[in-house]
């Protein structure tokens, strides 16, 4: 165990050990030896370096067998050197792992790729991506508080805000995403967040979040953003003023179907402590952490920041909130395979993502000129209203997944759905291969007919995420099915 000399305040020292995920505190001790080569260069910034970063971000070689690769932590508990060690870790007088419900030295190394790539100060890896929402919600929410949402949405995010979040007395007003008049209206007293998706699903909108970052700052609340359908390759949200991020990190993260988790990363900027009758989690006494307060102990003006050279800039205040507290109690932890797996997706991330763009757009080029088909949503083709703000938030490509609509209606899109024979018809998205969908019978199936169109899925709607086959061959399937 190691406390943190440098703070003034011994108790502060000890309490940010106990509560930070080792890669964090890594940053704070970057004097100590050397170890073994293999490390990220320490001046490595995401738009610059991405590509080293997807390799070496958040890792090092093992420090006892100079191992390359994580290992993979397949422990519930960890073993403590004594009872003095296991009391200071348990009264967070010192550092080190206790449980892996709220934390895992292979859960950490993910945690701290996705922190680098997405340009933020902290992250925390959770079970999906739907615990990565609860968990962030939770960090902010009381009965009776509402955040505003765009509402073209996953299913899964539209049927968790409006079903399950009500019984927790947390209300989600959904308004269209270019509709600022309204999100603007929508907000009041109670209003914690503002939520959207950079690049929505199905439809594969582009939403403006520089927009809605300057009405979410001009009401003193974060903006959170689902950036899972970009990934940081495609669009950094923090760059156009998003507080926090979110990840399925199930989806293009990982990339190969195989492994289900999600993350919430912290940009650090956002003064929590300023506002403790807004964020009463973040900025009021802690009763379980013996009156701690998460804002000032961990805000971007508090010791901690000062302790990485921050002070005044950037703080993890939001992110060890969130494990500390929610994942410590709803206990939606990150299996440590599924994180090795998933950070071994992540270091072709790049090369990935340009395939996927690449034959998304043509794709998107052969169902634009098909006579069956009605429109297409595809943000990347010059066609589309969304794309002009492709080119501005993502001007490497428009991301892999998109609808269309196929003349005939419902029945024509199941027929046509049937019909393909390399595609897979699977509910999920960002996989290598490429994944067929009809929303209105699969993810969107649980809403109302009118809750469909407020989405953006209607009953002939057909969704695609373009994979990394040759794309002659997605085009013959495709091809096959119309003429089914």
């Amino acid at each position: 165990s190691k406390s943190l000399a440098p703070l003034a305040n011994p108790a502060l020292s000890s309490r940010l050990i106990a509560v930070c995920s080792p890669a964090t505190a890594r940053r704070a001790f970057s004097s100590e030896s050397k170890g073994y080569g293999g490390r990220c260069p320490p001046s490595v910034v995401p738009e610059h370096n991405f590509n080293t970063i997807c390799l070496h971000g958040g890792q090092e070689p093992d420090p006892v067998n100079g191992s390359r690769i994580p290992p993979i932590c397949m422990n519930t508990a960890f073993v403590f050197k004594d009872t003095d060690d296991a009391a200071s870790k348990f009264a967070l007088q010192a550092f080190g792992p206790i449980y892996s419900r709220i934390g895992n030295p292979t859960c950490d190394a993910l945690e701290g790729k996705i922190a680098q790539l997405e340009g933020g100060m902290a992250a925390l890896a959770v079970a999906s991506g739907h615990a990565a929402q609860a968990l962030a919600f939770s960090n902010l929410m009381m009965p009776g508080d509402n955040f505003v949402s765009t509402n073209k949405l996953y299913g899964g995010s539209f049927t968790q805000f409006t079903q399950t979040f009500p019984k927790f007395g947390w209300e989600a007003r959904l308004h269209d995403q270019d509709d600022f008049k309204a999100i603007e209206n929508a907000i009041d007293s109670k209003t914690k967040a503002i939520y959207c998706e950079s690049i929505a699903n199905p439809g594969g909108i582009i939403t403006d979040l520089e927009k809605l970052s300057e009405i979410a700052q001009g009401a003193g609340i974060p903006l959170i953003v689902d950036n899972t359908t970009a990934s940081p390759y495609l669009v950094r949200p923090f760059e156009w003023g998003a507080d926090i991020v979110i990840h399925s990190a199930t989806k293009f993260l990982g990339g190969h179907g195989n492994a289900l988790g999600g993350l919430i990363v912290e940009k650090g900027t956002f003064d929590w402590a300023s506002q403790p009758e807004k964020f009463p989690h973040l900025a009021t006494p802690c009763q379980s952490y013996h009156g701690l307060n998460f804002g000032e102990v961990f805000g971007k003006d508090g010791p901690v920041a000062e302790m990485f050279g921050t002070k005044g800039q950037t703080g993890m205040a939001f992110s060890v909130g969130a494990r500390a507290m929610g994942l410590r109690d709803i206990g939606a932890c990150l299996s440590p395979f599924n994180a090795f797996l998933i950070n071994t997706g992540i270091e072709t991330l790049p090369l990935r993502m340009e395939r996927h763009c690449s034959n998304a757009l043509e794709v998107a080029k052969y169902l634009e000129s098909h006579p069956n088909v009605e429109s297409i949503t595809y943000a990347g083709l010059p066609s589309n209203p969304s794309y002009d703000l492709s080119q501005k938030y993502c001007p490497k490509g428009a991301g892999s997944l998109f609808s269309f609509k196929i003349a005939g209606g419902f029945d024509a899109a199941k027929k046509f759905v049937d019909s393909v024979e390399m595609l897979s018809l699977v509910a999920n998205l960002g996989d290598t291969r490429s994944l067929i969908a009809h929303p209105a019978s699969m993810m969107h199936s649980q809403l109302s007919g009118e809750e469909q169109l407020l989405a953006g899925v209607e009953p002939n709607s057909i969704r695609l995420s373009i994979g990394l086959e040759n794309v002659d061959d997605i085009i013959g399937d495709l091809d096959k099915a119309f003429k089914a």
